[in-house]
């Protein structure tokens, strides 16, 4: 069949037969149609083949077109591991296979195969590791093997983003459940948000037959889409997946490249149920596939899947799709139903009638293929004698497709990340979901309901409750449910003696191989997973956790509910780290003198939630404005606003205690009108904040905290508080206060204009001084301290006199030749000085010993947050240090996050580098290994293009070892 011969409409919903399109696959040119998928339109060229196993290479073509199996994995110019049965056609679009060798027509590796009694479950755990010293030989040879698709190393990254959606009720899934309660809702005046995976509204609707004549589906979808796509209250995203659910309805929504983080008062999640596969042997095959793919395959891309078809069931959806397969002309070979017959009598009525053969209480118990299994030619049927056990003679019958369905599985992941219990129903073979958060609902088949009507009215009950709930319509009435047939047959698994009897397609993990593993003990289904991989693949066991929880019940003589199913964790489906690292909406503030920088030309950049000047001049002049700014500070006076510095008013009786308990210097004896500096730690010992501690009372004590850290370092103090009880109050008045730090020799003969009621001498005055007074006539609390290593003074006065401070202190200093300086100057002011930035000089692992912060920890005081640990770390050999380092003026110039290296290995990194006008050289700090942080001591550093650097260590700092300048 060509691309361009289809089945007539009204098949086809997806496809535009008016826009051919021309690709490429493994090499060959085909055609398809704008709205075919990949796998669509290669079905559609009679190209069943599409990608090889992971273990054994066999031949694998679609099982669900639904994006629900590994079976469809190819590679595209830019992406490997694409979904062929999702990912859209495109013109001109190049395909190919992967994971394989030679072709995949002829992989070499298809021999891997044979040898599969030579690999049982879980013997990669068991024959790796010995002798000793033989993973480096098995290493090269199993990554060489491993891995599926090829990463393009030159991909350009793309724009992706996020939006954030607040609905009173989000629904998700848009079937016939999905669609009804989204419009009752609506109808009742709620702001509803509708999320469906596919690309069309109408889930089951869209493809599934349900009823003999063939009718219903079709105008009931029009009927419901048409009202939902009309409705002013219900905003649409198709092509999207709501990826995990998190506390109080939080969904994140992935559609195309933007991630939608959603808020939902309500959330109903209609999300249907997954086909299930029965176990036989050579049921991977190309051409057999759920009975749901076939009808995908003809309702949506009007393709026909076959010439001569064997259909295998568990339910009456068997039947219904031998119809649909009949009418498109398809020949039915035969129905095979594993159950005795039909819930409805007159499906078996209808198929004889059309000459159907029927084989009731039977199975496919092997799938025949072609030379080199390219594809399905037949199977061999056989009565079932019992569970999981067959006749031992059967019926062989030719065939080019199978169709098969076992039951269905609720798609309960999203619902047991809310917290909701799987609890299996024998009578109906089938789990049912519990024990869900009130303010989540569940409707359709995902609740156990399958018949047309009865899935409709649970959508309208689930409506009506969360009507009620958010107080737009009365508690209703319950609707009424009819009894319905079962629709999963409870033992669809038939073990054959020659294996190859498929539980889970993307591991190629067979029935032998779940049994062992209970065998070796691993009973747990939690720890079959893990031993055996079962449902570890891209599928996430959507058609394995059923079979394997039933063999695991079986083989430890535990029912189905004891034995469950393994956690489901976020995501529902596979996601690109670009949708998360994709532009992000942060809150934005601006300091009280914002106006005042963007007057004097700073170009601004974020800090945290802040925008801060980094200098003041045009972006191509960024080195001359900031050694500019920089020898300016350093030869007369400068002024930066330091707003963002975090603020934590702490009073009361218990101050001085709370602060000796987080911190690690002492404050208990800090006499009034003096500072300290203030370094915190976690219980692990790790260095996660510092700043300035002033005390201005006896009971009365300001601290200052990083820009990116203050809200962080509030929450401790709360938080600790809360279990110490001490009697004191903490304040964040970062924002209530404004900042500026006057620096440079001149800035005292600066501050003495405007200061009248501060004695400012060296001797009343000194260095880590703290004292209240006005700078002209504003209240204000004086600091003398030195981040940039000069004499300086940080004046903190409430923001609303924030422009009034600039505009004095500018006034006052223009005799002075007086400039504003940035960030980034302020930052290599400081790293002249060594002074460490927390975060950026530090990680989540740095402890004091590493950043030479020994002299900042109270020896004597009998306990700190961390102290232990501290303690710990310091009696074990340092593994790393943070040095500093220097190179010639004109050498390459490392970038923070280059590599330092030891011989042939990593030692550490740089974390801050600039180059340094004041002294003539490059100058940064980088972790290193202990051997290497000596000075003097040359260490090599890699910067960009592969080029080493060989850097000198020096002792820190590298400005006024003396502290001379900042005691002026």
């Amino acid at each position: 069949m060509n691309a361009l011969s289809r089945l007539p409409a009204p098949m086809g919903l997806l496809i535009d037969r008016e826009q051919p399109l021309r690709f490429s696959f493994d090499g060959s040119d085909y055609q398809g149609y704008a709205g075919d998928s990949i796998a669509s339109a290669l079905i559609g060229n009679g190209r069943w083949l599409l990608s090889r196993s992971f273990k054994y290479h066999r031949p694998r073509g679609p099982l669900s077109m639904a994006g629900q199996d590994a079976n469809s994995l190819v590679q595209l110019p830019d992406e490997p591991n694409v979904l062929a049965d999702l990912h859209a056609l495109s013109d001109g679009l190049r395909v190919e296979g992967q994971n394989y060798a030679g072709s995949l027509m002829a992989d070499r590796d298809a021999y891997l195969g044979k040898f599969s009694r030579f690999m049982p479950v879980g013997f990669y755990y068991r024959s790796f590791y010995k002798p000793k010293g033989m993973w480096k030989v098995w290493e090269p040879l199993i990554r060489k093997k491993a891995g599926l698709g090829v990463l393009d190393l030159d991909f350009k990254p793309q724009y992706y983003d996020k939006a954030y959606l607040f609905v009173d009720l989000a629904v998700i899934g848009a079937g016939p459940a999905g669609l009804r309660a989204a419009l009752d809702a609506a109808n009742a005046g709620a702001k509803v948000l509708l999320v469906e995976q596919q690309t069309l509204l109408g889930g089951s609707l869209n493809y599934a037959r349900f009823d003999i004549e063939g009718v219903r589906a079709a105008a009931l979808r029009r009927e419901l889409v048409e009202a939902v796509e009309g409705h002013a209250n219900i905003q649409i995203l198709k092509d999207a997946t709501c990826n995990a659910w998190f506390t109080e309805n939080y969904l994140p929504v992935i559609q195309h490249k933007r991630l939608y983080k959603v808020r939902a008062t309500r959330c109903i999640v209609a999300s249907g149920s997954f086909d299930q596969p029965v176990v036989f042997r050579n049921n991977d095959l190309p051409g057999i596939l759920l009975t749901s793919a076939a009808q995908r395959l003809m309702k949506l891309y009007a393709v026909k899947p076959g010439q001569r078809a064997v259909v295998l069931t568990g339910n009456d959806d068997g039947y219904l799709a031998a119809l649909d397969l009949q009418e498109q002309g398809v020949s039915v070979a035969a129905v095979v139903d594993l159950r005795a017959g039909p819930a409805d009598p007159r499906l078996a009525a209808e198929l004889s009638r059309r000459g159907i053969a029927q084989h009731p209480g039977s199975t496919v118990y092997e799938a025949l293929h072609e030379k080199g299994m390219r594809h399905v030619s037949g199977v061999e049927i056989r009565r079932i004698s019992g569970q999981g056990t067959v006749a031992s003679d059967g019926l062989r019958l030719d065939c080019d497709l199978l169709c098969m369905s076992a039951g269905y599985m609720p798609v309960y992941q999203l619902l047991c990340q809310a917290g909701g219990k799987l609890a299996y129903e024998e009578p109906r073979a089938e789990f049912a979901i519990s024990g869900l958060p009130v303010e989540l609902a569940i409707a359709g088949s995902v609740n156990g309901r399958h018949a047309l009507d009865n899935v409709l009215n649970d959508g309208a009950q689930a409506a009506a409750q969360a009507i009620a709930a958010l107080g737009l319509g009365p508690q209703p009435g319950l609707p009424a449910f009819h009894r319905e047939a079962p629709v999963n047959f409870d033992w669809p698994i038939f073990p054959h003696p020659q294996g190859k009897d498929f539980v889970d397609f993307d591991e190629d993990l067979q029935v032998r191989d779940i049994v062992n593993a209970t065998r070796s003990g691993y009973r747990d289904v939690q720890l079959v997973k893990r031993f055996s991989t079962v449902g570890m693949g891209p599928s996430q066991g959507r058609h394995s956790a059923l079979p394997t929880a039933r063999l695991v019940a079986q083989a430890t003589g535990r029912s189905i509910s004891e034995t469950g199913v393994t956690t489901a964790r976020p995501p529902f489906q596979a996601e690109k780290l670009a949708h998360v690292a994709g532009r992000a909406f942060d809150p934005y503030r601006q300091t009280p003198m914002h106006r005042r920088h963007l007057e004097a030309g700073a170009k601004m950049m974020p800090a945290g939630i802040w925008q801060r000047p980094a200098y003041y001049g045009k972006p191509e002049d960024r080195e001359r404005c900031m050694q500019e700014e920089a020898r300016h500070v350093r030869e007369k006076v400068g002024l930066i606003d330091v707003s963002t510095l975090g603020g934590l008013d702490v009073r009361g009786p218990d101050a001085a205690e709370l602060l000796e308990r987080l911190y690690t210097f002492g404050f208990a004896k800090l006499p009034i009108g003096r500072t300290r500096y203030a370094l915190m730690t976690n219980e692990h010992g790790v260095v996660i904040d510092d700043g300035v501690c002033a005390r201005l009372g006896e009971r009365h004590f300001y601290v200052t905290a990083t820009t990116s850290g203050v809200d962080r370092i509030y929450q401790q103090m709360l938080k600790w508080n809360a279990q110490w009880r001490l009697n004191v109050d903490i304040t964040n008045v970062t924002a209530a206060l404004a900042a500026v730090n006057l620096a440079g020799p001149l800035s005292r003969r600066v501050l003495e204009k405007v200061c009248a009621d501060i004695d400012l001498s060296a001797a009343a005055f000194p260095y880590l001084g703290v004292r209240c007074g006005t700078v002209a006539d504003i209240p204000a609390r004086v600091l003398r301290v030195g981040f940039v290593g000069e004499l300086g003074y940080e004046i903190h006065v409430p923001a609303r006199f924030a422009e009034r401070l600039w505009d004095v202190l500018m006034e006052a200093g223009g005799e002075f030749a007086i400039r504003p300086f940035g960030v980034e100057t302020q930052r290599l002011l400081r790293l002249e000085k060594g002074h460490v930035i927390i975060s950026q000089d530090t990680d989540g692992m740095t402890h004091p010993g590493e950043i030479d912060m020994q002299w900042a920890i109270g020896r004597k005081k009998p306990f700190f947050v961390g102290k232990r640990s501290v303690e710990i770390l310091e009696a074990q050999p340092l593994k790393r240090k943070l040095v500093g380092f220097s190179l010639p003026q004109g050498s390459a110039q490392p970038l923070e996050g280059h590599l330092v290296l030891d011989g042939a290995d990593i030692s550490g990194n740089v974390t801050s580098c600039e180059y340094s006008q004041t002294l003539g050289m490059i100058i940064g700090l980088a972790y290193v290994g202990a051997a290497q942080s000596t000075p003097g001591m040359q260490i090599p550093i890699r910067v960009e293009g592969g080029q080493v650097v060989r850097a000198s260590v020096v002792q820190l700092p590298f400005y006024d070892p003396q502290n001379q300048r900042q005691e002026l």
